[in-house]
């Protein structure tokens, strides 16, 4: 605009002097706003995997739950210490409008009113060192960490989440609260990052992310550790209410998500072929599809063994474990000449995580010497399980 006499000095404006809805994006022209100021989201940036809980390769409910393992969930693992009994399943129970479809469920079927000192109960992610390396973990540089999740219960109180540093013996607690009985609440905790004790850059465990639902007094009987410090068993779960007190409880988590930084982003879904690739590292399930199902291929070294090669979906981050849901679920077919033949033993010969195979000792009865066999499931409940979890 013109001016008489001399033209004022530009005061740049602050957000505190534009009115509000002055700006829209009808205002703004297509072309006004380039890539190089679009902030375009990390792809990636959620460190958890399968925190939308949609995959369940080993099953979708599992009941009578006293001990530790991996149960329903892929990459979920259940860690228990003589503190109730549980049905853990891969429910459908979602907030709404937030794109969820399943989350994980526990439920309590045998209550531990009382727990003695050493009673824990823990849901828990673990994950690998050399994913963590771009937090800078152990250098005045080490970078913020923000968790974001979606949990229900009944029972409502104080929650303690927990990150525990294996490599070096550090842990950080952060208590939540439930609010609202039977209510889907969103939960966001920041966390400071830790300048001491370098997170190992290997495939093996080096973070545990952790969710207590109830411990005895070794862990509660001290001053919640709300800083990175050297872990004390005392000051991990302080305050944390006893979901196992009653056999009404249940507890539901959906939509985790863990990302470097001060604040959480929307959740990031992923196509379900990329979230099924990332959890096949960890545990492949074979079988269950239909009741007649070739897994595996090989020939006998006699009448009475074999060895089978199974090739994985998708590369190993370890040397895989094997397990079946029963020798009885499987037989095999002989092509020339033709046979077929229950199993007598399934176990694992060797496998190479850097190769594309996985060798299986078969034990069988009545095989021609040299044949080549088929193996397959009987039923429909048949599972073989390669497991290569943290």
């Amino acid at each position: 605009m013109p001016f008489i006499g001399n033209q004022p000095t530009a005061i740049p404006l602050s957000a505190d002097d534009l009115e509000d809805n002055i700006i829209s994006t009808a205002k703004i022209q297509d072309n006004a706003v380039t890539a190089a100021k679009y902030i375009e989201p990390i792809p990636f940036r959620n460190i958890i995997i399968n925190g939308d809980m949609s995959i369940a390769q080993r099953s979708t409910s599992v009941a009578s739950i006293t001990s530790t393992d991996y149960h329903t969930v892929d990459r979920f693992k259940t860690i228990i210490t003589t503190l109730g009994t549980w049905t853990q399943s891969q429910a459908t129970d979602v907030p709404t409008g937030q794109g969820f479809s399943t989350s994980l469920k526990m439920d309590c079927t045998t209550a531990d009113a009382s727990p003695a000192s050493g009673d824990s109960l823990r849901i828990t992610t673990h994950l690998e060192g050399q994913n963590l390396q771009y937090l800078k973990k152990g250098t005045s540089s080490a970078e913020s960490l923000t968790m974001s999740f979606w949990v229900k219960s009944n029972k409502t109180g104080t929650y303690i989440l927990e990150l525990y540093d294996l490599d070096n013996s550090r842990q950080i607690s952060k208590s939540y609260t439930i609010n609202s009985t039977s209510t889907w609440e969103k939960k966001t905790i920041t966390i400071d990052g830790d300048t001491s004790g370098a997170f190992d850059n290997d495939n093996a465990l080096s973070l545990i992310v952790g969710w207590f639902l109830g411990a005895g007094s070794d862990f509660t009987s001290g001053t919640l550790n709300t800083s990175w410090n050297s872990a004390t068993n005392a000051n991990r779960a302080v305050g944390q209410v006893n979901l196992a007190d009653s056999t009404a409880n249940e507890w539901f988590i959906t939509g985790v998500q863990l990302e470097a930084g001060t604040t959480a982003s929307d959740f990031e879904f992923l196509p379900v072929d990329v979230n099924l690739g990332r959890c096949q590292r960890y545990c492949q399930v074979y079988g269950g599809d239909q009741a007649t199902q070739s897994v595996a291929v090989g020939a006998a070294s006699g009448t009475t063994g074999m060895v089978a090669t199974l090739k994985p979906l998708v590369k190993f981050r370890a040397t895989p474990s094997a397990s079946v849901s029963a020798v009885a679920d499987f037989n095999y077919l002989q092509l020339s000449p033709f046979a077929t033949a229950n199993l007598v033993s399934f176990s694992l010969v060797s496998a190479n995580s850097s190769s594309d195979y996985v060798n299986l000792d078969i034990g069988i009865s009545g095989a021609t010497a040299n044949a080549y066999q088929i193996i397959r499931t009987t039923n429909t409940g048949a599972r073989l399980t390669l497991s290569a979890e943290l």
